[in-house]
């Protein structure tokens, strides 16, 4: 289990440090709510979070089995 999440651990941080290389950013998906007012603005990842959210169940799912 601590080698599984040490594997986890640097995917991810390879992720934050070449994510801004890769074709699509999270966090800035088409499906985002993102609303600018004149003197406010209003961001919600809703694609961002559904997506997260079936990646780690998929995950946890696995790690189950």
């Amino acid at each position: 289990m601590l080698i599984a999440l040490g594997v986890f651990l640097v995917v991810l941080g390879l992720l934050f440090t070449v994510g801004a290389k890769l074709p699509f950013r999270l966090g800035h998906l088409p499906g985002d709510i993102y609303v600018h007012g004149k003197h406010t603005t209003f961001y919600f990842p809703i694609v961002t979070c559904l997506l997260l959210s079936v990646l780690l169940s998929l995950v946890l799912w696995l790690f189950r089995r």
